[in-house]
Parts: structure tokens; C-alpha cells; sequence
């Protein structure tokens, strides 16, 4: 028992004079300060950045309404024109202007329709058939060989 209590004593004696003495509080309170000063720079420039993307993702929506807007506008004033007025009315009611005659073709026939994308597809199958290297595609690209 008087052993416990001569190192809780000696403990007590080497916190009080060799720990917390002037010198080491103000150096754990400098820590400290620089810590928290530290903290809260590292918060304000994380809040500053979530607030410019926000910022900019709302710019971009602005951006995006505008030109939405200016497409808009644009579609009334070519509805209102004379040039659109003049092929809706052809196109239903089946208005012409005088000397004009009225011509209804049939739907195109099936063979018709896949006349072109027939030969489109031979070409694409050359295509796809050839097997270059890296070195040959990059030549391809950079000198047209």
C-alpha cells in the first residue's frame, strides 16, 4: 500500500513539474489553435467547392434552358411565317397555287427501300473483314496509306 501510494505520488509530482508546465501548455494550446484553424479551412474550401459545382451545374442548366427558350421562339416565328403557312396548308388541306397540279405517288415498293442500304452493307463487310495491325491503322490515320 505505501508503495502504490509513493508512485501515485511520484506520478503526480512529474505531471504537475515536468508535464504540464508553462512552456508545454502553451505549445499543446499552439496545437491545438492550429488544429481547429486547420479544421476549419479544410471545412471552408471543401463547402467553397461543393458551392462552385453547384454554381456551375446551375449555370449549364441556364444555359441549356436558354437555348431551349431561343429554339422555341425561333419554331413560333417560322410557324408564323408565310413559307410554313403556305406547305401546311398544301400538306392538309391539299391547297396548290394556281397552274399547279397535284401528283400522289404510291409508297415505294420494299425492293426500293433496301436498294442502297443493300450496297452499304457489302462495303461495311470489306470493312470489317480486314485485319490490320496497330501500326498499319495508326499509318491509316496519321498518313492516309
Amino acid at each position: 500500500m505505501g508503495e502504490l501510494k509513493t508512485k501515485i505520488r511520484k506520478s503526480h509530482y512529474r505531471l504537475k513539474h515536468e508535464i504540464l508546465i508553462f512552456d508545454n501548455i502553451i505549445l499543446i494550446l499552439a496545437l491545438v489553435l492550429c488544429f481547429v484553424f486547420t479544421w476549419g479551412a479544410i471545412s471552408s474550401m471543401s463547402r467553397n467547392w461543393t458551392l462552385a459545382e453547384e454554381l456551375a451545374s446551375r449555370e449549364r442548366e441556364k444555359a441549356l434552358l436558354e437555348l431551349e427558350v431561343e429554339t422555341l421562339e425561333l419554331e413560333n416565328t417560322y410557324y408564323l411565317s408565310d413559307e410554313y403557312q403556305e406547305l401546311a396548308a398544301r400538306k392538309y388541306r391539299g391547297k396548290m397555287l394556281p397552274g399547279e397540279t397535284m401528283v400522289y405517288l404510291p409508297e415505294n415498293s420494299v425492293s426500293a427501300k433496301t436498294k442502297h442500304s443493300a450496297e452499304v452493307d457489302d462495303t461495311n463487310i470489306a470493312h470489317i473483314g480486314e485485319e490490320r495491325s496497330n501500326f498499319e491503322q495508326w499509318m491509316t490515320f496519321l498518313f492516309g496509306i
